[in-house]
């Protein structure tokens, strides 16, 4: 791996989790800790955060374990002088930013809850509602086949 992309993969991830920090303290302050976080109308938790380390995210006190858990992943900085493999450290920091970006759209749901129209699968582009979000159970069911079949319609983009 490029010591290059390893390095721009580490500091975003540093970037990612320090605004996600940010934006957990702000709805700390906000709503106060026993603030339900969770994906409307689902039986789960926050799910790659739950599937992947075990963690049961309910509220705003529970999600602190997570941020502290995402920080501690994250490897320090690349030095020029480093000649040490780095894809541990890289898909280390890769995970610390995928948990405090999903505690940041957790939040969003708490401080805008009308932000998605999950029960519409046509958007409403005009007044700036889109689908998308979580899929909650309901969709999961309608479209339960087409995830396991591999037939649903979608993409993956990264940027960045």
């Amino acid at each position: 791996m490029s010591k290059l992309v390893a390095f721009a993969v580490i500091q975003g991830a540093y970037n990612i989790v320090s605004k996600a920090e940010g934006k957990y303290r702000e709805a700390l302050e906000k709503f106060g800790g026993s603030q339900k976080l969770e994906f409307p109308n689902t039986a789960y938790f926050l799910p790659i955060i739950y599937s992947l380390t075990g963690i049961k995210v309910t509220d705003l006190d529970s999600a602190k374990q997570i941020m502290e858990f995402a920080r501690a992943l994250l490897p320090p900085h690349i030095k020029n002088d480093c000649h040490l493999p780095y894809l541990g450290p890289t898909l280390d920091a890769g995970m610390a930013a995928v948990f405090a970006e999903e505690v940041v759209e957790a939040i969003r749901y708490v401080e805008d809850p009308d932000f998605y129209q999950p029960e519409v699968e046509d958007p409403d582009v005009e007044n700036g509602k889109i689908w998308l979000g979580a899929a909650d159970d309901a969709i999961m069911r309608k479209r339960g086949v087409e995830f396991v079949d591999g037939t649903a319609p979608g993409f993956a983009a990264v940027v960045g």
